[in-house]
């Protein structure tokens, strides 16, 4: 097992650089870079060279990537500003190098963990991602488990039932649940419990009220517990529709083995058959998939469901760097969320070892 995790470990590099490279190429081709950014910014404002002395901090000093830069007379509504101005503004951000050279700077640095400083805003993007990791950790941990909690439970029950009534009419709340969209449903939260037209029960912004600090400790949880309610239920509902699913139809394939029409005609009480000898076996496909369930709810939703509840994650601070074209963050980000993406897959490999010892990818490789 030692082996094949090395040899996943490292085609972690050369797959992470092919997604740095194809992202990097693409940007090069995409119009309405962080330059005419600054422009459209400075020529609203209509104070050309106060707003870059009074704000040059903000606009950042990273040479990590960007687009392809061009003459300063061939920007966008740049003809009224001086060519050194426009200079200065590509020796600032870098894109007076070529982009392979800026490409290979990006890659040295990120190789140092060192993710440069947001253009737009006075902040590494190391510290800018750690400020926003919380919220959609919060998102993504709690949506999963309350996805787990109530499907594997109802999926057992489901496949013990099957074809019954319960599992008719369950079946068809799932169906309903699962093409719901997340945003929608979240709406209708909203409207019908964070003061929308009926109950205020929960808050309707922000994960933790204004008076935080002074609450006690069972105060904060509670309080937290309270914030992230509706969020985290917008976010498991498509994720529990398909959980359940799929463990009804582990255990069905389970129970209709030889293994338990002997253990039941030995005389094993019904419970043991599911849970001492069918659970172990058809859960294996569904606990090895808790990584990548998190992965998902943690990526997936969470740009639509911090923007309705006001959350503060990243979701939102990718879409927001996408739009002002701050590639030191979009880059900075990719490059984050590929490797936990690419880590949790060995960890989804290590989740189905621990679960079932029987399993030997080496093995199976060879």
């Amino acid at each position: 097992m030692g082996a094949y995790i090395l040899r996943r470990l490292l085609l972690i590099i050369p797959t992470l650089f092919g997604i740095m490279v194809i992202n990097f190429t693409l940007t090069q081709f995409v119009p309405g870079g962080p330059i005419e950014q600054i422009i459209a910014r400075i020529e609203g404002e209509g104070d050309v060279f106060g707003a870059i002395s009074g704000g040059g901090s903000d606009f950042g000093a990273s040479v990590t990537s960007g687009e392809s830069a061009q003459g300063g007379s061939e920007y966008v509504g740049a003809r009224g500003l001086p060519a050194d101005f426009i200079a200065d503004l590509e020796r600032e951000f870098g894109f007076d190098k070529p982009p392979v050279e800026r490409f290979f700077t990006m890659i040295w640095n990120y190789m140092r963990l060192d993710f440069g400083q947001s253009y737009f805003r006075s902040i590494g993007v190391f510290e800018l991602v750690a400020e926003k990791l919380p919220v959609s950790i919060t998102l993504g941990l709690w949506s999963t488990l309350l996805s787990y909690v109530i499907s594997i439970p109802l999926g057992i029950r489901k496949a013990v039932r099957d074809g019954s009534t319960f599992d008719t009419w369950t079946s068809g709340l799932i169906i309903v649940a699962y093409a719901i969209p997340g945003f929608l449903f979240a709406i209708l939260l909203l409207v019908l419990f964070a003061g929308g037209t009926y109950w205020q029960i929960f808050p309707l912004r922000g994960l933790t009220s204004d008076n935080w600090e002074s609450l006690s400790l069972v105060g904060k949880v509670a309080d937290y517990f309270w914030h992230i309610a509706l969020p985290v239920i917008a976010s498991s509902i498509s994720g529990f529709a398909t959980l359940t699913l799929l463990t009804k139809n582990s255990f069905l394939d389970e129970i209709k083995k030889q293994y338990v029409i002997t253990a039941r005609a030995k005389g094993v009480k019904e419970s043991r058959v599911l849970y001492g000898h069918v659970f172990r076996n058809a859960m294996l496909i569904v606990i090895a998939g808790f990584p990548a369930l998190f992965v998902s709810v943690f990526f997936g939703g969470s740009l639509i469901i911090e923007t309705i509840f006001s959350l503060d994650g990243l979701g939102r601070l990718g879409f927001e760097a996408a739009v002002a074209r701050d590639y030191p963050v979009i880059f900075g980000t990719l490059f984050v969320f590929s490797l936990l993406g690419l880590l949790i897959g060995i960890l989804s490999d290590l989740m189905y070892v621990f679960v079932d010892p029987r399993i030997d990818f080496e093995k199976r490789e060879a």
